[in-house]
């Protein structure tokens, strides 16, 4: 069965930005769908939480979860729910004001994170925080937020943990 593999953007950004369609890219490499709603206009994690639900629900297929930044909280607000095979998290937005604590429902093992140690937005240290209190695995990498200049850093982590994966799935 082939795995869906969905995006979740970011505050002010959009479902199909470059960060997402170069991620997109690797996953159909890998025999792969990709997914991005559109959650412009949306500042209410919750209600973010809520429609990926809605949309993820009643999936069959193996389902792997990216978020940026907001979206990285919503899509760990939302695996208690969905239950994914994994959570690929980019600059996630946690343990920040107007965002509750979230508790990932994943086996820690099949959970990462990317921050830049340069982020002005979402201190670093919260995704320490984060990976030492779920026992993931948590790869700082000298970029701002947005991760643009490590875009390819991250592409090569999201590869092995999308291999990584589908091989304990039995699925490549």
């Amino acid at each position: 069965m082939q795995p869906l593999v969905h995006f979740v953007h970011g505050k002010v950004s959009g479902p199909w930005g470059g960060k997402i369609t170069y991620l997109a890219d690797i996953a159909r490499k890998h025999g792969c769908d990709a997914e991005s709603l559109d959650f412009s206009g949306m500042d209410d994690p919750q209600a973010r939480a809520n429609k990926l639900v809605a949309a993820c629900i009643n999936q069959s297929r193996p389902l792997i979860l990216i978020g940026s930044s907001m979206g990285a909280w919503v899509v760990t607000a939302a695996s208690d729910q969905i239950k994914p095979m994994g959570l690929f998290l980019l600059a996630p937005a946690f343990y920040a004001t107007g965002y509750p604590d979230v508790t990932p429902l994943c086996p820690p093992d099949n959970i990462e994170v990317i921050h830049g140690w340069r982020d002005a937005v979402i201190p670093y240290a919260n995704s320490v925080r984060f990976g030492c209190q779920f026992s993931c695995t948590v790869h700082l990498v000298d970029d701002d937020h947005r991760l643009g200049a490590t875009l390819e850093n991250t592409g090569n982590y999201f590869t092995l943990f999308l291999q990584r994966l589908l091989r304990t799935k039995k699925l490549i």
